[in-house]
């Protein structure tokens, strides 16, 4: 067949990552450069799309720079991002969505719970079509955050042209085509994909009514064709014009479809990173509380989607380390060894299991500092600890750091078991992502689900499930499991240690416990402030 190269592009919400592989999934270079976040006030979190793309432009020239190779071999790049919002204006222009109407922030990011009011409207209307998105949307979908654009700034709303997914948007800017993917659409736009079409009773309940002119109307499935790269786009890019461009694909979607590509059926795919996504298919749809989807053919054709997730992960675990008194002595220790920070916590939490076997057995935390997506679906929902001392310095940072990693892991038993519940089947689970890279993060992941943990030989496998769109989409292969199957190798196994089975189970029923827990202290503070308002309604009587 020839010299022929894949380039797969990952945004992701901190950095742009460009890989370039070859027809057996073989990695020839790999770029990484950080991107813009804004955070003006809690809840907020924007983006520009001119920072993005310029990224994007930057790192596919570098990926092709260190591949050493004449692009000429190049036939198809593929985009995957964060399901974050992109306002362009009628001119095609960035449109802001900021409130001091700043121009370069024109994307409100997935982790962004502005619309918090609007989610609960579009909810409270129990449309049919909410069956397809577990029961409830969540405030980190887009049809929220659009319908938040409307009510506060009505005439940007109006002089939006389009409103893209982030996927959408790069393909849009590599090819000028129209278009928008099925993945994206279905899975954060409420689009019914088994019906090929919007509910337009629901977007009419919910005060979108007109807001089908303002996307795409060409949906392509995952794997077609969306266009050529423009004249342009080639130039900023160091390729080609006859470079295919593939339909676009949410980040996580992109590596569950690298994971369980070969093998859908009984594999559970966990792509970790800031949050954390669990994708699961099944030929029938099963409807889950809690649960996105199901979903038809949103992450491999023919199949039905469901897909739970965690809103803050590997997140989590960077700002309980940073907010420790200990941090500043662990920092300079980094600068001066060279080492890692998690090399040195996982040597602090070796060293302090040396003498107790399970140093967390009184300190428990709740990881839902950035509310529970799944299954709880609960945005509102706080985080906890339970068990704090009076304890300093770099073995109560560690045994903190253990107790984080092992909350989200029990977070992540919870959707597993809420999964099962419904009639999946899970035979194994498949991962990749951020915590792939944190021995100790997986060790936790595998004794707290009582699963193994099968990694996959790419590290960086959303890349490849980006890139493997393209091979697709360029006829290379001729569909995506022949792709995966080529492309994707299996690596290493994490086992589970039975030995700690009932320390886990033990801790996994205080984590479900500590819920409810706060949701009695809720109902306790809010019969108090009724007390409070009585009165003072009563001393005015």
């Amino acid at each position: 067949m020839g010299q022929q190269y894949f380039i797969g592009v990952d945004v992701g919400s901190a950095s742009v990552r460009s890989a370039i592989f070859d027809l057996k999934g073989k990695r020839l270079a790999f770029s990484v450069l950080p991107i813009q976040q804004f955070h003006s006030k809690t809840d907020f979190f924007e983006q520009s799309s001119a920072d993005i793309w310029a990224n994007v432009c930057s790192t596919v020239k570098e990926v092709i720079f260190q591949a050493d190779i004449d692009s000429i071999h190049v036939k198809s790049i593929s985009f995957d991002a964060t399901c974050s919002l992109v306002a362009v204006g009628s001119s095609r222009l960035p449109l802001s969505i900021a409130e001091n109407g700043n121009p370069e922030r024109d994307i409100i990011m997935w982790m962004d719970h502005r619309a918090g009011e609007e989610a609960t409207s579009i909810n409270l209307t129990n449309d049919p079509a909410l069956r397809y998105v577990g029961g409830e949307v969540s405030v980190e979908m887009e049809l929220p955050k659009v319908l938040w654009l409307k009510n506060h700034f009505p005439q940007r709303y109006q002089a939006a042209w389009r409103f893209f997914d982030l996927a959408d948007f790069l393909v849009w800017k590599a090819t000028g085509a129209d278009v928008a993917s099925v993945c994206t659409l279905t899975c954060k736009w409420n689009y019914l994909a088994h019906q090929a079409q919007f509910s337009k009773e629901f977007l009419q309940r919910i005060g979108l009514g007109d807001l089908t002119d303002k996307i795409p109307s060409t949906i392509l499935k995952l794997g077609e064709k969306a266009g050529y790269l423009t004249e342009e786009a080639a130039r900023a890019f160091g390729l080609h014009g006859k470079v295919i461009v593939a339909s676009g694909i949410i980040d996580a979607h992109a590596g569950g479809l690298a994971l369980v590509g070969a093998k859908p059926t009984g594999s559970l795919a966990i792509i970790s990173g800031t949050s954390n996504c669990h994708m699961i298919v099944s030929p029938e749809p099963l409807m889950v509380p809690g649960v996105w989807g199901p979903y038809l053919g949103a992450m491999l054709p023919e199949y039905w989607l469901n897909e739970g997730g965690q809103s803050a992960a590997g997140a989590l675990v960077e700002w309980s380390i940073r907010q420790h008194e200990a941090w500043p002595a662990l920092e300079a220790e980094t600068k001066v060894s060279g080492r890692h920070y998690y090399q040195l916590l996982n040597d602090a939490v070796t060293q302090l299991e040396q003498h107790e076997k399970y140093p967390t057995k009184q300190l428990h935390v709740l990881a839902d500092h950035h509310g529970n997506r799944s299954p709880r679906a609960n945005p509102r929902a706080k985080g906890m600890v339970s068990g704090l001392m009076l304890e300093q310095g770099r073995e109560a940072l560690a045994r903190y750091y253990l107790a984080t990693l092992q909350s989200i892991a029990y977070g992540t038993r919870h959707i597993i078991d809420t999964l099962i519940t419904a009639g999946h089947q899970i035979d194994r689970l498949v991962m990749c992502g951020g915590a792939t890279k944190n021995p100790l993060w997986l060790r936790e992941y595998a004794n707290a689900t009582g699963q193994e943990i099968h990694l996959a030989q790419e590290e960086d496998a959303v890349n490849l499930g980006a890139a493997i769109l393209g091979a697709v989409a360029c006829g290379a292969f001729a569909n995506i499991a022949q792709a995966a199957q080529t492309m994707v190798r299996a690596g290493d196994v994490i086992y589970p240690d039975k030995e700690t089975y009932p320390f886990h189970q033990a801790k996994y029923q205080v984590y479900l416990q500590m819920y409810q827990d706060q949701q009695r202290y809720i109902d306790i503070m809010r019969s108090a402030n009724s007390f409070k308002l009585h009165k003072k309604n009563k001393s005015f009587g």
